[in-house]
């Protein structure tokens, strides 16, 4: 049996660069082709359905609460961190990178959370601009 992760080529700093440069990407005549469906309507959901719609994708969005606006983000909000490298903060990707593969018990694949440690600062910054309210660390 060979597991296969479909995980990108290369090294793991670049593996999602590569990947995005290698990728074949969609003729902006052919996006309205495409239906996405986004299941979950909370901070990720609802960021990810109005990024795509801005795209010019078509969106469907689907939530199972009483209202979108039941959604647990406000707790997720409370456990996310990102490398935001506040002075004499000592934050870097590589160590948010090893403290969330770590925090996962080493299951995690390595190149996903890679990519999540690069971007974390961008998504906090966009979750803010949404309306999500973060508190700076103690």
């Amino acid at each position: 049996m060979i597991l296969d992760a479909k995980s990108p080529e290369g090294p793991l700093e670049n593996k999602w660069k590569n990947h995005k440069f290698n990728v074949k990407l969609v003729n902006p005549a052919n996006k309205r082709k495409f239906d996405v469906i986004v299941v979950g309507t909370g901070l990720a959901g609802a960021s990810a359905a109005a990024s795509l719609a801005e795209l010019g994708y078509n969106v469907k969005c689907f939530c199972f609460h009483d209202s979108p606006r039941r959604a647990h983000s406000v707790a997720a909000q409370g456990g996310i961190n990102a490398a935001k490298n506040y002075q004499n903060d000592g934050d870097s990707i590589y160590r948010l990178f090893y403290d969330t593969i770590k925090g996962g018990d080493f299951r995690s694949r390595e190149s996903n959370v890679y990519r999540l440690a690069e971007i974390s600062v961008n998504i906090i910054d966009q979750a803010v601009a949404q309306g999500g309210s973060f508190c700076q660390g103690i």
